[in-house]
């Protein structure tokens, strides 16, 4: 386990020592290492309270090489996203939807690691769609719907006005951006379209840009 792996050797704690620890979804408080060995670790733990709850905010993000996806949701759970929606895209090649990162159930213990990271308790809600429009519909109804897009005019990410108690749904394509038929399903759904600049930008790089410029913009961070 790379959690007992990390106390013994990076923290290098022992018997009678503490750290931080918590309850997927629940507490997070204090644990007191009672016994340990080259097998196992044993510790008691005294909750202190939920962490903190997660952002209204949706994540639909095309499906990508699993070694940027791997990036993509640690970093997302870690900035607090509430869900993530990962979907088939026109532009995207279609097997990294049968990615072993998927099937072997590794995503869920990196969605693990990006809460530890954060200090928090809370972990996003991971679901898969086989097209734009199915990820739309799995995200409910969202007040403000927002796809970030270098083809189109649009206004920059970082001068949108957004109200601190709205919940958004962000949409991200792959670095082969989004299908003009998927843009006219944007349309047709009620999406405004936003900016990231004219760079052309590695998905993990617009998915942690994006999302923290959006809790920027809604007060949240």
């Amino acid at each position: 386990d790379e959690r007992a792996s990390h106390i013994r050797k990076v923290l290098r704690l022992g018997t009678g020592d503490t750290f931080k620890a918590g309850v997927i979804n629940g507490q997070k408080g204090i644990a007191r290492i009672t016994a340990m060995d080259n097998q196992r670790i044993s510790f008691s733990f005294v909750g202190e309270g939920m962490g903190k709850p997660l952002h209204p905010v949706v994540l639909l993000v095309a499906q990508v090489r699993p070694i940027s996806m791997r990036r993509i949701l640690r970093e997302a759970v870690s900035l607090g996203v509430g869900k993530i929606i990962l979907t088939t895209t026109d532009t995207a090649e279609k097997s990294y939807a049968q990615a072993k990162l998927y099937e072997s159930g590794e995503y869920r213990s990196i969605l693990i690691d990006g809460a530890m990271q954060s200090g928090e308790t809370a972990i996003a809600e991971v679901l898969f769609a086989s097209s734009v429009q199915e990820a739309i519909t799995l995200a409910g109804d969202p007040l403000l719907r927002i796809v970030l897009d270098n083809k189109r005019e649009a206004e920059p990410l970082s001068m949108m006005h957004i109200e601190r108690d709205a919940s958004v749904l962000l949409a991200i394509g792959g670095e082969r951006g989004f299908s003009d038929r998927e843009r006219e399903v944007f349309d047709t759904r009620g999406f405004q379209y936003a900016s990231l600049g004219t760079r052309i930008l590695r998905t993990e790089t617009a998915v942690s840009a994006g999302v923290a410029l959006l809790l920027g913009r809604m007060g949240l961070l």
